[in-house]
């Protein structure tokens, strides 16, 4: 009897590790893949999932080094990153599990509510430095920037800036919540965030990508009828060899009640 009891903890205790998964990367995807994990452990007692940020690189860089199954990014997988991957043997898998819309935001006290495309560009590239150049009070400009492993980073830099540089001496922050600290205390802050990241101690900016004609808000709504221009995808990469282990979560986060989830949280659920 005492055997067959031995047998069955040896069992459950490497069932319990082969359900073992380490999620990594996106700051932006880290509250979902949290909320995600939580809901998916709590279906699945057995399941053991562990979820941190860092940003989309070090998401990419960690399944090179196989420290994480599933690498959660806020952009698309470069080319030489899947370069390295399959020189190691390793064809990665793709699935989009929500949207984003990407909000600008200024500090609450900021009179300015609306911003041309043209010019984000000219303040994240140096040219606009003050807040009265852009109809604000005369306040220096302060802009806030992810860092360069940050898929965010280069998502902005992309849609808004049109890939031209980010100005010399830009703040780099570590993380978004980062972000949302420092330009809640700083008069003349600007940065860009997740939309799941919006609170009450920052203001997000209306939008133009039409050069002033329309102004639009971000949110939820506007990203899904595609009136809101700063909208991307985010994205689990893993190793197929690996599929069978995390395809379970995967289809979870993918399912109804996944996806319940992701507009809860204030992304947009995939169609």
């Amino acid at each position: 009897m005492k055997r067959i009891l031995l047998t069955a903890a040896v069992v459950l205790a490497a069932l319990s590790v082969l359900t073992a998964q380490r999620i990594k990367g996106s700051d932006t995807c880290l509250p979902l893949s949290q909320q995600e994990a939580e809901s998916y452990m709590k279906a699945h007692p057995s399941a053991s999932l562990t979820v941190t940020g860092g940003g989309s690189g070090v998401g990419i860089s960690a399944l090179l080094e196989g420290t994480t199954d599933i690498a959660q990014l806020s952009r698309r997988i470069k080319f030489d990153e899947r370069r390295k991957l399959q020189a190691q043997g390793k064809n990665v898998k793709e699935v989009i599990i929500a949207y984003d819309a990407l909000a600008v935001i200024v500090h609450p006290g900021n009179r300015v509510t609306n911003l041309t495309r043209e010019q984000l560009e000219g303040i994240f590239t140096g040219k606009i430095t003050n807040w009265k150049e852009v109809g604000g009070a005369d306040l220096k400009i302060v802009p806030y920037s992810r860092e360069t492993s940050s898929g965010t980073y280069e998502f902005f830099k992309e849609s808004v800036l049109q890939n031209r540089n980010y100005m010399s001496g830009i703040m780099n922050m570590p993380a978004t919540g980062a972000i949302v600290q420092s330009i809640g205390q700083t008069p003349g802050g600007i940065g860009y965030i997740g939309l799941a990241y919006l609170n009450k101690s920052i203001k997000a900016i209306h939008v133009s990508y039409d050069q002033g004609k329309t102004f639009v808000e971000p949110s939820v709504a506007n990203a899904k009828n595609e009136t809101y221009p700063i909208v991307r995808p985010l994205y689990y990469y893993y190793a197929t060899d690996s599929e069978k282990v995390v395809k379970p979560f995967v289809d979870y986060v993918l399912s109804a009640a996944g996806q319940k989830i992701v507009g809860e949280i204030g992304f947009i659920t995939v169609e």
